[in-house]
């Protein structure tokens, strides 16, 4: 028995692995591979797949598309109900596009944010709450009007609607055949059993016999399909942001004011002269700045030229005067070297030979 395990046992192993596999394939066979909120395929805690089962059961023929060619493909009449999940998804394009196949049918979108609500034609804005609690319809639409909700986040619509709190309406209808479920939550896998929730998604979706359940596609979308900063923002951060600008400009106005004429303080440390010099001109040639070295070698030459000749404006044409009489040269060939509009160096070179022209210059007039 030891002997035929020794020899069949890499051929057993391999049969056990086989095997192995293909239980966990059968097991796991059919499982979505979505994770997506409130899809009818997840089974996870923020997927619907309770709701659209159980809609399945009660005889509602459910028909899950994922794109918007599927959804132009799927046949949509007067007793079809239209529900959309993932409507952030939603753009200019593909809004347009629902709205055309829809039709006459009822159409159910799921939390559309701002973007969103503007892409479907509705102009009042949503607005992102926290709730505290369980909320009654608190309206006469015979569908959900003796519900309660309790969900710990949602979208409220502004204008008439049911479950309607401080900042608005959980449940909104702007125009006929078009429904906005604020109350998103309630479609959860982990939320659905809370209050009346479930009785209020199965009615919201079950009121045909026939439910098309969208869930766009980020592909769908083209180029010109996105939605502006302002439409993303609450309405009441609108002013608050405005609030917050005016307040910086006055900040800025009034510390300002404390600006004054800048003030002269002696430097903690004693800089030698040479040392200012070798760390501009080191500057200089960094930077290439040979017009900038030319000009100071060209004041300081004036300057101390003045001095030595007593003039009081070295920039003056007296000093090329005084010059031209000492030396005995010509007043165009010192203008060459001292006058500041005088063209700058091209190279290094040229510099370093005005540098020696300047320095031969001041030993001359030194010279008795």
């Amino acid at each position: 028995m030891r002997g035929a395990w020794e020899r069949h046992r890499t051929a057993l192993l391999l049969t056990l692995a086989v095997l192995a596999a293909l239980g966990v394939a059968a097991l796991t066979a059919g499982r979505p591979t979505t994770s997506a909120t409130y899809d009818p395929d997840n089974p996870g805690p923020g997927g619907a797949r309770a709701a659209a089962q159980v809609l399945r059961d009660r005889g509602v023929e459910v028909d899950v598309v994922r794109d918007a060619a599927s959804l132009e493909a799927a046949a949509v009449t007067a007793d079809t109900t239209v529900v959309v999940t993932s409507s952030s998804l939603l753009g200019s394009s593909t809004a347009d596009r629902l709205l055309a196949h829809v039709g006459e049918a009822r159409l159910v979108v799921v939390e559309p944010g701002p973007g969103t609500t503007e892409a479907l034609g509705v102009t009042s804005l949503p607005e992102t709450i926290r709730v505290p609690g369980p909320v009654a319809a608190g309206c006469d639409d015979p569908v959900v009007g003796d519900l309660e909700v309790e969900v710990d986040g949602a979208l409220a619509f502004p204008g008439p609607g049911c479950f309607g709190v401080e900042e608005g309406q959980l449940l909104a209808q702007p125009r006929p055949g078009l429904t906005l479920l604020g109350f998103g939550e309630a479609m959860r896998n982990d939320q659905v059993l809370r209050a009346d929730n479930a009785a209020a998604v199965l009615r919201l979706l079950g009121q045909e016999p026939r439910l098309v359940w969208y869930v766009p596609d980020l592909t769908d979308l083209v180029a010109d399909d996105g939605v502006s900063l302002a439409t993303l923002l609450p309405t009441w951060l609108r002013p608050a942001f405005l609030l917050v600008v005016v307040a910086s400009l006055a900040l800025v106005a009034w510390r300002a004011r404390r600006l004054g004429a800048l003030a002269v303080e002696p430097l903690p440390v004693v800089v030698r002269a040479l040392e200012t010099t070798r760390s501009r001109g080191r500057l200089y040639r960094r930077a290439g700045a040979r017009d900038h070295a030319a000009d100071a070698l060209r004041r300081a030459t004036r300057r101390r030229l003045g001095s030595a000749l007593a003039v009081a404006h070295p920039d003056d044409s007296v000093l090329l005067d005084r010059l031209a009489a000492r030396l005995g040269r010509p007043r165009d060939e010192l203008a060459a070297l001292l006058d500041p509009a005088a063209a700058p160096p091209a190279h290094d070179r040229d510099l370093i030979a005005l540098a020696s022209a300047l320095a031969a210059l001041e030993e001359e007039v030194r010279r008795p």
